[in-house]
Order: structure tokens, then sequence, then C-alpha cells
């Protein structure tokens, strides 16, 4: 089979209900995914990668700047939350966002405790065929609590 691209990110942790404890400290996680898996696996590997329990709506934001709300950006679509520039992170692969390595965009998780992250990818790769992805290769500073 042809060799599949592994895109490797760094995620870390912008802003959202942090306590003091963790307030100012850089916490990031490095996340290895295939190009063939979709965005919706990358929103899993960050919401275990950050210790979360409790799942909630999430939506990645590819604009011009990370957080860009005039998108594109990708979530589970419900009827409340109908955008023109809104696709379906289950059906979106990696590959087909066409993404350069040093691409930076925003990952909103939770849209009532506001759980603010970027998304770097910092290289491309090609992935190997016996190693289960995605997969957490780094992680920095402790994850807060999702809840206080």
């Amino acid at each position: 089979s042809p060799p599949v691209n592994l895109y490797v990110f760094d995620v870390y942790l912008l802003g959202g209900p942090l306590s003091d404890k963790f307030a100012g400290k850089v916490i990031s996680r490095m996340i290895e995914i295939r190009g063939d898996q979709t965005l919706h696996d990358l929103h899993v590997a960050i919401f275990n990668a950050y210790d979360r329990w409790d799942d909630h709506l999430y939506e990645f934001q590819l604009g011009r700047r990370p957080h860009d709300p005039d998108g594109p950006n990708y979530g589970i679509p419900s009827g409340k939350r109908r955008k023109k520039k809104t696709g379906d992170a289950r059906m979106t692969s990696l590959d087909a966002l066409e993404l350069k390595p040093h691409r930076v965009f925003g990952y909103w998780f939770d849209f009532g405790d506001d759980w603010f992250h970027q998304v770097q990818l910092e290289r491309i790769e090609t992935a190997i065929p016996t190693v289960t992805y995605p997969r957490v290769i780094r992680r920095k500073g402790k994850s807060p609590p999702q809840y206080e």
C-alpha cells in the first residue's frame, strides 16, 4: 500500500477556566495523527491528551488567523449552530485540508467553558504502518482539571 502522511501537531492550551495554579504556564501536547484520519479523530486525541472526561461540542477554526469565527470551521453540525462555513469534522480528513508545515489554527472545546487551544502543524512525515495513531509523543505541563 502507498505511504500515508503523518501529521505532527503541537497543541497549546491558550485559555479556559484555569485556576491560578495553571495560569501563565505553558501547557502543550504533541500529537501524531495519520492524514487519512479525521478532524474528529484529532479532537478525540486532544480530549484524551488533556485528561478530559466530559465530552462537549467543539470546533476547529481554520480561517485567516487562529480562532477566526468566519471560517472555514469544522465541528459537529447541529441545528443550533448553523454557519455557512462549517464543515463536518467527522467527515474531513487531515489530508483533505492540504495543510502545510507551520500552519496554525484554533481548536475551541466546550462552548460554555471556552477551552481555547492553538494547533500548530510542526511537520509532515510518513506514518509507520505498525504504529497505532493518533498518539501523544510529548506532554508539557500538567492538565488542568476540566471542572474546578
